[in-house]
This record gives C-alpha cells, structure tokens and sequence, in this order.
C-alpha cells in the first residue's frame, strides 16, 4: 500500500499538473468594434467615452490583428443624421423631406445626382446608432427635384431629407408655419416651399407647380371643401356615399371625414340644437329641484276671471300644483305661499327652482326672496323652452285633458280653469314615475292614493239643499255640474244651475252615466274669494238689479212672486185682453241695457256712460222725493 498524501500536497501537484495548460484571460479576446483593438468592447472604449483619469492616460495594449476586416475611425468629422421619420403610408422615392436634424442634404437615389465626386467621410450616422456608407456628393440639377448643391448619397437610404441648417448655411431663411414651409432669401423671394402632409411632415412641392397641384399635394381637405361647393354645398354624408357606391362620373376618390364646418352650410341650413331625453334621474329628494313656467294668457276668462295658469313641478316626484292668477304680476306672491307651504310640509327647504327669462320670474322680488331663503335660481336659455321641458311637456298634457274634458260633455270654455285644475288633481294619483312603479301622489305623500270616489268631469248632479230654510213642498235639491275635487276639504266642486254659483259640498249625487250632456252656459261667476252660498230664490234668470249687488244674504223663509196681482198694480184694462196687432195706442218701454258691466265700483267711475246713468238715478231719486 501506498501512503495518501496530505491535503495540501494533493492541492500542490493539482496547480503544477494545470499550469503549463492555462489559458488566457478571457478579455484579452474581445474585440472592440468602434477602434478595433483587442482587449475591450466598445462600451469601454476609451476611445469613445474618454480616459477615466486625467493624469497619464494608459491605453489598452493592442493584440496583434489578424485578417479579418473591422471598422476604423477617420481623422475628417463625422456626417449625421439625426431623423426620427413616422408616415402612415409608404413614402415614394420621389418625395423629399424638410429634416432639422440632418447635418447635410441626403438621398439613397444615383440617378438624381450630377458631378458626383468621392468624399472623405466614408459613413453617416443615424439617430438609432446605425451608420450608412457615403458613396460621394453631388448636385441636384435634375428637372422636377430641388435646386441643392452638396448632396450626399448614401447607400440604403430610403428617403431623400433636405437640411435645415445646411439651408442656413448658405443664408436662406427657413420659416415653418402650421400648414407649410417656405424658404426665403435676403429679398424674401420664396425659393423652395413644402407642405404639411397628414403624418406630420413637411414635404418638398415643386415651384412651378405649386399653385397647380395645390389641392393634390397641400391638403386633402381642400379638394372635399372645392367638391363640396361643387355639388352645390351637398353634404359630406351624401358625398361619402355616392363615391363609394360610384353613382356618378368624374369624381376623384376623396376621403372625406365627417365633422368638418362649412361656414356657407350653416348660414343657409343651420337649424336648432337637439335636446335628448337625460337617461337617469339627477336629483335624489323632493325639493331639490322646482320647475316653473307660467301658461297664458287665455282667450276666455275663467269662472273668477283669471287668465293665467301657474305650474310648478318638482323634478324628483314630478307632482305638480297649479294655481291660477289674473296678472302676471301675482306670481311671486302665489309662489311665496306655495313655497312656504311646500317647505312647512317637508320640514327641509327647497335647494333650488328653474324657470325661464320671463319678467314675471326674473325681477328683484324673486332674487331678494331666493337669496334670504337659500334658493339657487336657474334660468333657461332664452327662447329654449327645450331647458325647461319638465313644466312644459307637463303643461300640454293637462291642457289636452283639459281640452277632452270640455269637449266630451260639450261645456263652455270659461270652465277651462276647472278642467285644468281636475286634470292636475288626477293625474297626480295615476301617473307612474318613469322608471318606477310609484305614483308621483305616493313619492310625495308617502302612501298610495285611493280612487274609489272619481267621478267623469261635467256629470250631471243633484246637490242637497241644505244651506238655507225650506218650506214644506219645497224641492231637497237642485240640479248642478260636476266639475272637480275641493283640494283643501273632503268635498266635490259643483255648479249649481239654480243659484248659477260655485260650490263645495260633500251631499252631491253624481250621475255617471254617458250621453248625460250640459246644453246651457254658464256664466262668468267670480269664485277668486270664498265659495257663494245661495241663499235667496231669485225670480228670473236676468232679475238682478245694480241697487242690491252689495247687500248681504238674509236667512228666512223664501218669497216667490205672486201669479195673482191686486188691480190697483194692474196697468190698462184687464178685461180688454191681449192685443196682438199694431194699434195707434201702442205704448214702447225701451230699455238699453250694457252687456259689458264694471265688476266694483272703481271700474264703474271710470266710465263716463256709467256716470251718466247714476246721475240720472240720482236725480229720479229727488223727483219722487225718495
């Protein structure tokens, strides 16, 4: 047996068996391929990047070289060009480009160069690091190509680039705008002009045919807007079609994008903005938003002699209230009490209402109010009810029920106010909120409503005559129109033919059943103060007289007109009998009286016929010694 060695022994004839068969250094193989030398890569050339130390700068021993070729830097300075070149089509050999980064002027063609002669930079360095190989310089002389002088040809250059500064150079001025290009002299002569092309760059025209070609080469754009005028200002989308369906000679293949403003269009054919429906609901609680508007005036009067009709919807329920006013100027004290009557009954205030420019709305009463109460006001654009369409579409719906309403029972149109009023008490509580399930009564109140005790408006009706002393054989109740619900008690609104007065009363028999129709018309009753009750029989239908319009009811038993009047009232001879032809003896009473009569006294001062008349009541007064 042989003894094992030590450890460190074994380590020792290890190294020396290795030794004679090491290898180099695994650097001293590299190659740089910016100098050439052996020993480093270009990245940590010293050459390129500068000693580290500024004291005695070592280089690198080089390694003998061998055969192969490898690149060498010459003395002359360095060609480059720096282009950064995007286009979304193919770019022709032909084309040239305005290049602010290119050092000297450029292009991959032989065929455009005259006099070419060798140059001593052998290569040109692109923005990316890569170089290309000079082949030599020239001049572009050639018909149809830029006049430029010292053009470089470089192999496998794609594009031609005309030199910014190399244009500098020589003293020309370059003047880049956003559409175009131009080259000027001293005496601001144009000598070479490019135009903006869709990706971007400034491409080279021809002089002599710049004003030609001009739609062709400086913008598609303006060949659309010369076809469109000559169509006659047709409009794009029916230009765009029959190109592509080729339904007419003689049209070039445009590419027309839909969008651009043509100012002759829109004088001649510009119409209003469309307004589309809002697709989900922009308020979250009641009173956040209030829309108003003001209908009127109407050509007839109503019952109490109003002429307008104030609506006001809320925007999160869409209930509506509607109020009715003789002038405009009553609006903000009937909104000042709906709105403190809203705001008591939610028990939060209203965040802010919309209307439009109207005087009625617009004024210092409106703004003081709005402004102690923290109310934003928004206003419509003027003449764009579409701003305001809440209130506007709710005002044609209540104005065509109210238009059926009449109609169907043949009611006189002074009742309009009455329709109005039921048509928005209705719809009220059967109206779905869009996109709900809620009646607009039910998102306000807060509990669904009950229609058990409708009834179809202009009914025929029997109301209870339960307002003043009746005799034995007198009858209960008289005949009357139905005309709504009371909005502020249990009870129905009725007209009663009789007393041709407005009322209020809960003991009224409704007679529902159709072909019922109204054939006389009512007269102008004033129902602006509280409701008249009748309560005195009246003899004839026109028996009122102008001495007892101010004096007050008085309750008791009725007194009808006797048939049987005693002879001393009697005029003529009663026994002579009715006298039906002319005779010379024939007595005329004529009595002129005014349709047209003042509703207090004030009116009645005003008028100088009326004047005359109490003079001459006056004076009968002294005659007989009243």
């Amino acid at each position: 047996m042989f003894p094992h060695p030590a450890p460190h022994q074994r380590r020792s004839r290890q190294c020396q068996h290795h030794r004679p068969h090491q290898r180099p250094p695994r650097y001293e193989s590299w190659r740089c391929y910016y100098c050439g030398k052996y020993g480093h890569i270009k990245a940590q050339c010293y050459k390129l990047h500068g000693y580290p130390y500024k004291g005695r700068q070592v280089s690198p021993t080089p390694k003998k070289a061998d055969n192969k070729k490898f690149w060498k830097t010459k003395s002359n300075v360095e060609v480059k060009a720096l282009i950064a070149h995007t286009s979304f089509k193919v770019s022709s050999k032909e084309d040239w480009y305005f290049d602010s980064g290119c050092s000297r002027h450029m292009t991959g063609e032989k065929k455009y160069l005259n006099e070419i002669n060798p140059y001593t930079t052998s290569f040109v360095t692109f923005g990316d690091g890569a170089k290309g190989e000079i082949k030599g310089i020239g001049n572009l002389i050639n018909k149809g190509l830029p006049k430029l002088n010292d053009v470089l040809l470089v192999k496998g250059l794609t594009a031609n680039l005309i030199s910014i500064s190399q244009l500098c150079d020589q003293g020309l001025k370059v003047n880049f705008t956003k559409s175009e290009c131009l080259i000027t002299n001293d005496k601001n002569t144009v000598i070479m002009k490019g135009a903006r092309s869709k990706d971007n760059c400034y491409l080279w025209i021809p002089q002599e045919t710049a004003h030609s070609s001009i739609t062709n080469l400086l913008s598609k754009e303006d060949e659309v807007r010369l076809w469109h005028q000559k169509l006659g200002h047709l409009h794009l989308k029916g230009m765009k079609r029959i190109i592509a369906e080729d339904a007419i000679r003689g049209i070039p293949k445009l590419s027309i994008e839909e969008g651009s403003i043509c100012g002759e269009c829109q004088v001649g054919k510009q119409t209003k903005m469309s307004h589309p429906r809002l697709e989900h609901q922009t308020t979250t609680k009641v009173l956040e938003l209030l829309h108003m508007d003001l209908m009127g005036p109407m050509q007839v009067e109503s019952l109490g002699g109003k002429r307008y009709a104030f609506v006001v919807v809320d925007d999160f329920s869409r209930y509506t209230w509607i109020n009715f006013i003789r002038e405009k100027s009553d609006t903000f004290e009937v909104f000042k009490e709906l709105c403190l009557k809203m705001q008591r009954e939610k028990g939060f205030g209203i965040v802010k209402i919309r209307s439009d420019h109207g005087k009625e709305f617009e004024n210092s009463k409106f703004s003081e109010f709005c402004s102690s109460e923290g109310i934003s006001h928004e206003f419509s654009a003027p003449i764009t009810p579409q701003q305001n369409g809440v209130v506007e579409r709710k005002n044609r719906t209540l104005q065509e029920s109210a238009r059926v309403m009449l109609h169907a029972k043949d009611l006189p149109q002074n009742l309009w106010a009455e329709a109005m009023n039921t048509a928005c008490y209705v719809h009220n509580r059967v109206t779905l909120r869009k996109g709900t399930t809620t009646t607009l009564y039910e998102l306000w109140k807060g509990r669904k409503p009950t229609v058990k005790y409708f009834h179809v408006f202009g009914s025929k009706c029997y109301i209870l005559v339960d307002r003043e002393q009746r005799r034995k054989m007198d009858p209960k109740s008289n005949e009357g129109i139905f005309l709504g619900y009371s909005t502020n008690s249990k009870a129905y609104r009725v007209f009663n033919n009789r007393t041709r007065t407005m009322m209020e009363s809960i003991n009224v028999v409704i007679d529902d059943s159709p072909g019922v129709k109204v054939p006389d018309a009512v007269p102008n009753v004033d129902t602006s103060g509280p409701l008249i009750d009748s309560t005195e029989d009246q003899e004839t239908q026109e028996g009122i007289d102008s001495e007892t319009e101010g004096q007050p009811s008085k309750k008791g038993p009725s007194i009808r007109v006797q048939k049987n009047h005693p002879k001393e009232l009697i005029i003529g001879n009663p026994d002579q009998g009715i006298t039906t032809r002319r005779s010379n003896e024939l007595v005329a009473n004529s009595c002129f009286v005014s349709k047209i009569e003042p509703k207090n006294v004030k009116e009645a001062l005003t008028d100088e016929f009326w004047i005359n008349a109490m003079q001459e009541e006056l004076n009968e007064f002294k005659r007989n010694e009243v």
